[in-house]
């Protein structure tokens, strides 16, 4: 399966193929800045799973830290993904890749949660063990 998306002005687009590794919602102080919302919605894909396909030249990445390099359009500032060296995962934006059927699996980072969400999902403390969190369920 392939899934093809664009930045907010179409100068860069995106190619995912495969199955994401995981989907969910991060509800860190970071993601929520970066995002520009309450809550953001992740697809995790291995690095080989994502290619940028046009515009390359017109990508930027901004570090805060070592565990994300968050890659976005130098023309219109659209955010694209976050490279997450350490867990060998890129975080393509779900609304990057509209055809991708978002089907989130968990809640991480719920602990900083400004929305509440009763829906259901595992809500983690942090993140998952495998990942370097504490893997600590919270109550909804």
């Amino acid at each position: 399966m392939k899934h093809v998306g664009n930045c907010f002005c179409g100068a860069v687009t995106i190619e995912v193929t495969g199955e994401p590794a995981a989907m969910g919602y991060c509800h860190c102080r970071s993601c929520r800045s970066w995002s520009g919302g309450p809550v953001n919605a992740f697809s995790l894909w291995k690095p080989e799973a994502v290619r940028i396909i046009e515009g390359a030249q017109n990508v930027e990445t901004f570090v805060k830290t070592p565990l994300s390099q968050r890659k976005y359009c130098k023309k219109c500032g659209g955010h694209l993904m976050t490279s997450h060296p350490p867990l060998d995962l890129i975080d393509v934006f779900t609304a990057t890749i509209p055809t991708l059927a978002f089907t989130p699996g968990v809640h991480v980072n719920y602990s900083e949660t400004v929305l509440p969400m009763r829906d259901g999902l595992p809500k983690l403390k942090d993140f998952p063990a495998e990942f370097g969190g504490s893997g600590e369920m919270m109550q909804e």
